[in-house]
């Protein structure tokens, strides 16, 4: 993987080839674990209560929350050089199998300062693909990209936000929502916007797959 993406427009796509749009945090790679080993190195610990990280990180000496100024700036200290995270289980297998049916694309909301790393991270396991960087809801980029593909477009998201946006700017996308990490999987609802609930990358896959084959 050599560059990154602003716009929907540059992101290359072969026309009439299915799609698949995939979040990378949670999804491909283990960002909460990555996290807590940045944290734990500073003195902190990121202490999964709920799904969010102000409010989160503690001190291992005495289990108080660090301030949400100084979470900020830890996030943004560890979002610099992001390139250390490991992949979600099951998700090499799985993407590598997908793309040989569908064109894939990364979608993750980094700043294009951030983007290097995350393109090194993820061509570290074998993801390939072409990275979209975003900010905010994902409903338009992928809206834009669907606008450029065949059909079935796919949208792999963790963040149950992310799919209620898709389904209202982008219905006929099939909307699958995935968490990589076991522990945080409990701490959000069902979605009502999503086609699937997966428990792991290989339920993921067998979704696309059989849509691929109808």
């Amino acid at each position: 993987m050599r560059d990154f993406h602003e716009s929907p427009l540059t992101v290359p796509l072969t026309a009439g080839r299915p799609l698949t749009i995939v979040d990378a945090d949670e999804v491909l790679l283990r960002f909460a674990d990555g996290l807590d080993r940045f944290l734990r190195a500073r003195g902190l610990y990121l202490d999964l209560t709920s799904y969010r990280l102000h409010g989160n990180v503690k001190r291992l000496d005495d289990g108080t929350a660090a301030l949400d100024i100084e979470v900020t700036a830890l996030l943004d200290e560890f979002r610099t050089d992001l390139d250390s995270l490991d992949p979600v289980s099951g998700a090499v297998a799985a993407m590598a199998a997908l793309a040989q049916r569908c064109d894939v694309v990364v979608l993750s909301n980094v700043s294009p300062a951030q983007a290097p790393a995350r393109l090194r991270n993820l061509a570290a396991h074998g993801f390939n693909f072409p990275l979209l960087v975003n900010a905010g809801l994902k409903g338009a980029a992928v809206k834009a990209l669907e606008g450029r593909a065949g059909a079935p477009v796919f949208f792999i998201d963790d963040i149950p936000h992310h799919h209620a946006d898709v389904a209202e700017t982008a219905p006929d996308v099939l909307r699958i929502y995935l968490i990589g990490d076991d522990r945080l999987k409990p701490l959000l609802p069902p979605s009502p916007h999503v086609h699937l609930r997966a428990e792991t990358w290989e339920d993921a896959r067998r979704f696309i797959e059989a849509r691929l084959m109808s």
